[in-house]
């Protein structure tokens, strides 16, 4: 059990930042009280391939987090992403033995849903409950208690790159800090950002980083669907760059602070001063021609992300829409245009549900870190990757073979 003043720590580890988001719990409320970012430079596209540029740029964050909180920082629960995420749905069922549902009937209800042949190469990241099933009775959620004979669930399962969980839990623990549980990003995105009022009408979680988007699907309370698709921000600076004929460095400057993804919202007389390459001289150009730059690609991100929320099966039971995150989400014209798409209502999803620090963390950028704090607050019995005692890591997952392999590479490195 989380106790007040017990520390929670998320670790955002982004293609272009690394984010840190320290709470302590007071009173049973979340108290954001540090907040620590640094450039990323070690990953592409969610994975690790730098990993002592990885390395340097958490110890940086951490630094910065534990100089405004003024804690020490020892442990975090760090997000995954990436196009190697894979998810897909399965089903279990068992006989209830006492013909009323006990903790243990759920138990090996999950089990079973989750006795699926995955690769090699790939592990288990989440397990997440989308409804139960007793006797024909669907739409059970807590089915504890609940007389039957035939108990069964529908479950959505996440799978994820051995080697990409591996080399995350590496840099944390070269960087100092424990690994207490790895989320995948969009999940907790949406713990964060998402009301359950949202969750149960159905709603569309996208979170645009700089090299990948995370998509999510609510529906009757439920996660649907997630996915990740292998665009983001970083492919409308390389357009920028290419388009303007400017380095890379100006012009990621110049997105954040003259870009629109909506060129309508543009006036024809507005101008912005663009560094040219090689020693030349800056030059000035009409902020509408930025925005045809851009426009055209958050479009083909949005077409893509709306292919796969249409994969979801519930495109139409989305009555809350699309709710963005990330870093992109701050691109004016975001919201118009991603209505256009999407046809359907888009707002700007940032963190709540917290206290202390509200005003720093009012921002989309720090909607994964903030949702992984909140992740751990609510699974209170998160497993502990400990480092130094193998025995616990058997005692959590020795009822799944599957986990037979994780053990063997987590000897290996530990």
């Amino acid at each position: 059990m989380i106790k007040d003043d017990e520390l929670l720590v998320g670790l955002d580890i982004g293609t272009t930042k690394i984010c840190v988001v320290v709470a302590k719990v007071v009173e049973g409320k979340i108290s954001i009280i540090g907040i620590g970012s640094h450039q990323s430079t070690g990953l592409r596209k969610g994975v690790v391939v730098n990993m002592d540029s990885t390395v340097n740029s958490i110890m940086k964050a951490v630094e910065e987090a534990e100089l405004m909180a003024g804690v020490k920082i020892e442990r975090c629960i760090a997000g995954i992403s990436g196009d190697h995420i894979k998810s897909f749905n399965s089903n279990g069922v068992v006989a209830i033995k006492d013909k009323e549902v006990k903790f243990d009937d759920v138990t090996r209800a999950i089990d079973a849903a989750k006795a699926v042949a995955i690769p090699a190469d790939r592990q288990i990241l989440h397990v997440i409950p989308q409804e139960f099933i007793i006797d024909d009775q669907d739409g059970i959620r807590d089915p504890i208690g609940i007389s039957g004979v035939r108990l069964e669930v529908k479950v959505h399962i996440v799978t994820g790159r051995i080697s990409s969980a591996q080399n995350i839990i590496k840099c944390c623990r070269l960087a100092g800090l424990a690994v207490d549980d790895i989320v995948l990003s969009q999940l907790a995105s949406a713990e964060a950002t998402l009301s359950p009022e949202e969750k149960e009408i159905g709603a569309a979680i996208v979170d645009i980083g700089g090299g990948t988007s995370d998509i999510a699907v609510f529906a009757n309370g439920s996660i649907k669907y997630t996915s990740v698709i292998p665009f983001g921000g970083n492919n409308i600076t390389n357009d920028i760059a290419i388009g303007l004929k400017t380095p890379l460095e100006e012009a990621e400057k110049i997105k954040k602070k003259y870009g629109c993804a909506f060129a309508d919202l543009i006036g024809d007389n507005e101008t912005i001063d663009v560094p040219s390459v090689g020693g030349r001289k800056p030059r000035t150009i009409k902020r509408k021609t930025l925005a045809d730059i851009i426009e055209p690609r958050v479009e083909e991100i949005c077409m893509i992300i709306y292919e796969e929320i249409k994969k979801s099966g519930v495109e139409k039971l989305l009555a809350s829409g699309v709710i963005l995150t990330g870093g992109c989400a701050n691109l004016s014209g975001m919201v118009e245009i991603s209505e256009q798409i999407f046809n359907m209502q888009t707002r700007i999803g940032s963190p709540m549900g917290v206290t202390g620090l509200v005003d720093v963390v009012n921002n989309p950028i720090y909607a994964t870190g903030v949702g992984l704090i909140i992740y751990g607050y609510k699974n209170q019995n998160i497993k502990r990757l400990k480092f130094d005692k193998t025995k616990a890591i058997k005692n959590i997952y020795s009822k799944s073979k599957m986990i037979k392999k994780m053990k063997e590479w987590f000897k290996e490195i530990f």
